[in-house]
């Protein structure tokens, strides 16, 4: 383990969050992967990990977060959560536009929300994009995996080109796992950053697990970001363990590494994944900076910087 400054310990239980952030100096937690959906939506969401035990023979994934949205956002402000997105994503062509509406009047609806987007392999998805971006959009979702597209499709080159002139951060779910699909991995996001070199992209789950390829990009590119959703919990070190060299790697590059949850479809407590990280043992600077500082800046909030001492 790279040796660095004290680590604060991370919290055993959700109740113990905000003390925890007022130990740290933090205003709260900028977390970039949190997702709010049309209640129809989320249901097939949840149906999907409610199966990932049952029928795809991974360990079981229980949802700890199934909560109406109100509690669920009640549960955010209570964890000290100032920011997030709402992350929605389509599977089909058609979809976007009704996903983005429903992430508009969310965002318009509660202050911590930030204005969400996504868009889709389909002849309108400049279109999509720009309208998006017209409309205040400070955050876009792409699920590879999901979707069942290569992100450097060439229907797709307009889009990426308005987003990479309005240097909007994209969470891309490019990684192989959890579970991987036929366009997953390191190769599609490399050829589609060869074309767009100034995309802002934040790697969802941190590329798990080719975390180390994932790296390399975040290295080369200076857009490239990695998110820390389910890495380094009790569920991802059992499938995916994270090499202690590349850990050793993100040691180095705080200002790359930002904080995701995955929110509410996790199947552990919010604060088990904040323990995880401090766990690495990398400095309160680092935690900080993952917590709050990185997610604040991509998410251009109004008081990007650290409160406290």
């Amino acid at each position: 383990m790279v040796a660095a400054e004290f680590t604060t310990p991370g919290p055993p239980t959700d109740a113990e969050i905000p003390a925890y952030l007022r130990a740290l100096g933090l205003p709260g937690l900028a977390d970039v992967h949190v997702h709010f959906m049309p209640h129809n939506v989320l249901e097939k969401v949840w149906g999907f990990f409610d199966r990932v035990g049952e029928d795809l023979g991974a360990a079981p994934w229980p949802i700890t977060y199934r909560l109406p949205e109100s509690e669920r956002i009640a549960t955010l402000r209570a964890l000290g959560v100032r920011a997030y997105p709402t992350l929605n994503y389509p599977h089909r062509a058609g979809m976007a536009g009704w996903l983005n509406d429903y992430s508009w009047d969310f965002a318009a609806a509660h202050p911590e929300a930030v204005p969400s987007a996504t868009f889709f392999a389909e002849p309108d998805a400049a279109e999509t994009v720009r309208a998006a971006l017209a409309g205040g959009a400070r955050i876009f979702k792409v699920h590879v995996q999901v979707g069942e597209f290569s992100p450097d499709a060439s229907m797709l080159d307009e889009a990426w080109g308005l987003i990479e002139a309005a240097q909007v951060p994209v969470v891309i779910h490019a990684g192989s796992g959890p579970h991987g699909g036929s366009f997953t991995g390191p190769a599609p996001v490399r050829r589609l950053l060869e074309a767009h070199p100034g995309l802002v992209l934040v790697i969802a789950h941190a590329g798990m697990p080719e975390y180390a390829e994932f790296t390399d990009l975040a290295e080369e590119y200076p857009g490239v970001h990695l998110d820390t959703t389910m890495v380094g919990t009790d569920y991802a070190e059992a499938i995916a363990p994270v090499p202690t060299a590349v850990l050793e790697r993100w040691a180095g590059m705080p200002d790359k590494i930002v904080l995701g949850s995955d929110f509410p479809n996790i199947p552990h407590p919010y604060a088990h994944q904040l323990r995880a990280l401090a766990g690495w043992g990398l400095g309160d600077a680092w935690m900080r900076a993952v917590l709050w500082e990185n997610g604040a800046r991509l998410m251009r909030l109004p008081d990007a910087g650290v409160g406290g001492a």
